[in-house]
């Protein structure tokens, strides 16, 4: 997915607004899991975000998305982010990160997906990696459901 960042999508130093750059992500994400399940495709979890590198208005933003491993219901998206300056034809790197979807049906049910099956070394190095990525989530999600339950319990003694 490719945009051109234009001055509604910059802040006062005239560089992309990060939230602007993570609908763009999660809307190519999307595609690619939507894509590959023939389904609906909601976010679950987005892995942390860290901006390397400002992309400056006129820049192109050119978006990668790659379903890397599936289970269940749910697929895991890695994203590329790729600045290009096209008066230079300078490219850098500007982040990179994995979200997570799940597929559903038109009622919000889930749907079982197909298989990925890697096929070049660093396909299959992403999809062995997958596996720990989502136990971290999974662990998270654990934690948030524990903080959630004892905030709840504290609401009710008050």
């Amino acid at each position: 997915m490719n945009r051109l960042v234009m001055p509604e999508d910059t802040n006062t130093f005239g560089t992309l607004m990060g939230g602007v750059l993570m609908h763009w992500m999660d809307m190519c994400a999307a595609i690619s899991a939507r894509r590959h399940s023939n389904s609906y495709a909601m976010t679950v979890t987005v892995d942390r975000i860290r901006f390397i590198s400002p992309v400056r208005l006129g820049e192109v933003v050119n978006i990668e998305s790659e379903v890397t491993r599936t289970f269940r219901s749910s697929m895991e998206v890695g994203l590329r982010v790729i600045a290009e300056n096209l008066k230079t034809g300078e490219k850098r790197l500007c982040t990179s990160t994995y979200f997570s979807f799940v597929a559903v049906d038109s009622e919000g049910h889930s749907l079982t997906v197909p298989e990925i099956v890697p096929e070049t070394e660093r396909q299959k190095q992403r999809y062995r990696d997958a596996e720990m990525r989502r136990a971290a989530r999974l662990e998270d999600a654990r934690k948030v459901q524990k903080e959630s339950e004892l905030t709840d319990q504290d609401d009710v003694a008050n």
